[in-house]
């Protein structure tokens, strides 16, 4: 069976090319795991495993001469990359490979290409191609890869305990290609998992978070977070999350139509939430303000009689956790804020359907949230998981209305990127005021001023308004001051 002729028809001129100097050179090469994959899977094909029997490095060096090009070696693992146009190439000597019990970095040892494909994670990556003139396109498969391919199976090629206990990364990256591709794990590799969570604690965070955020990006994230969850690997990677499971919302006091228009289960109801988003956005971040947004309800529950379960202030706890959870798997702390805004507004937005909302009450929402708003809005629309397509359509309809009133607010007012138009710095000039908490309070005050509507978002306004409030301001100011002296 030829996979390139008989497959997908195309031209790989880079693979054939490093072929063709693989004979030249006396070398036994392959392709192999990810983009023998992808090739089976119809996939657009990019970077390149080159699988070599002997040195690995040494070929990889005479494949970086041929395209004038540098190559990175990575001794300890004994492999090595090119990069060529917006492509990499890596190539690695057929190894085995065993690992301490108390260690995650492997022993490497020279092998067989049977020995190479035995070491890998999972079957679907355990097939080789060769790319030798000779027996070019033909497939090495000991462990029917191309069956668990089509059958949408994901299994490891040995006893997954033995797989996962080298490296127990593993069972991230099962869960991971299970979301990825819309794959099952197959029981006894999911039965190893389950088995050997704990093993998770010795690998490093940044390796932990780097899978996690690839289920996050995955087309269906709740495939991948549904088996984390049943195979408790949440447990001990997100407890936050994990402990979401269980906790029932029905008759949420906050807002009687918010509890309406969720599932019974915080976990499950989490989950669709999730979907809801990576069906409009490729936004990993707000995905994960979606996962995070009702986090604080475990510890927020409490039962009201006449009324059932409230979750008081889970929006305002919640966005406090987010910080902690994003220190502890070492995301970027950069991209905290902005996930905890989300959970903390959350909410808001629902409240501004009713008639009697102000217009102050639309312009704080617009400046709590900034940039964000628009952003805010999709996460209040996937927050919407009924199964009642009557209320689905409803609560639709009232989020319209929120927008809507958003739009005509922002178009009177121009506030999405609000701040006084009277700064600091000019009111410490026309004042005589030196740097310090009364300039806060007077650029403040001009700023709830234009909140509330009292003056418009114009420079000129907010100048007059506050020559005519700086003596009261300034009076009251001094007086506390004498106060606590």
């Amino acid at each position: 069976m030829n996979i390139f002729a008989d497959l997908i028809e195309i031209q790989d001129e880079i693979v054939k090319t490093i072929g063709k100097l693989a004979d030249e050179n006396n070398f036994e090469a392959y392709v192999v795991g990810g983009y023998v994959r992808d090739l089976l899977l119809g996939k657009e094909v990019k970077d390149v495993d080159i699988l070599v029997i002997g040195e690995g490095i040494k070929f990889a060096k005479v494949v970086a001469r041929h395209f004038k090009k540098k190559v990175t070696v990575y001794e300890q693992f004994r492999t090595a990359m090119i990069s060529l146009e917006d492509r990499k190439i890596e190539f690695v000597g057929a190894r085995k490979e065993s690992y301490r019990r108390d260690s995650r970095k492997p022993i490497v040892e020279d092998g067989t290409l049977d020995d190479d494909l035995a070491r890998r994670d999972f079957t679907i990556n355990a097939i080789a191609v060769s790319i030798n003139e000779k027996t070019f396109g033909k497939v090495i498969d000991p462990f029917n890869g191309r069956k668990d391919l089509h059958d949408k199976i994901i299994r490891t090629p040995l006893d997954p305990e033995r797989t996962f206990d080298d490296d127990p990364l593993r069972m991230m990256r099962a869960i991971r290609f299970a979301s990825q591709l819309g794959f099952e794990i197959e029981e006894k590799t999911l039965l190893a998992i389950k088995k050997m969570k704990e093993r998770l604690n010795i690998v490093s965070q940044e390796r932990i978070t780097d899978e996690f955020l690839k289920i996050m990006q995955s087309p269906k994230p709740s495939i991948g977070l549904k088996l984390m969850q049943e195979t408790s690997v949440m447990s001990i990677i997100l407890p936050e999350v994990s402990e979401l499971a269980g906790t029932e919302q029905r008759a949420e006091s906050e807002n009687e139509n918010v509890a309406r228009y969720h599932h019974k289960d915080v976990f499950q109801h989490t989950c669709q939430v999730v979907d809801n988003l990576a069906a409009v956005t490729d936004n990993v971040w707000l995905r994960l303000a979606g996962l995070f947004h009702d986090i604080a309800k475990p510890r927020t529950k409490a039962f009201k009689e006449g009324v059932g379960w409230t979750f008081y202030g889970h929006d305002v706890l919640g966005a406090k956790m987010v910080r902690s959870i994003f220190r502890r798997m070492k995301l970027p702390m950069d991209k905290s804020k902005y996930v905890e805004k989300l959970v903390l507004l959350h909410l808001r937005p629902m409240f501004l359907v009713d008639e009697s909302v102000t217009d102050s009450a639309i312009r704080r929402l617009i400046v709590q949230a900034g940039e964000d708003l628009d952003d805010l809005i999709k996460l209040c629309r996937a927050d919407i998981t009924t199964r009642n397509p009557k209320l689905v359509a409803e609560y639709s309809r009232n989020y319209d209305i929120v927008v809507q009133k958003i739009k005509e607010v922002e178009e009177k007012d121009r506030l999405r990127a609000f701040k006084s138009p009277v700064d600091g710095n000019e009111i410490m000039q026309v004042l005589g005021l030196k740097p310090g908490p009364l300039v806060g309070r007077l650029k403040k005050a001009i700023e709830e001023a234009i909140l509330e509507g009292i003056i418009p978002n114009e420079h000129d306004a907010a100048f007059d308004y506050l020559m005519k409030i700086k003596d009261k301001i300034i009076s009251e100011y001094e007086a506390e001051h004498n106060q606590k002296e």
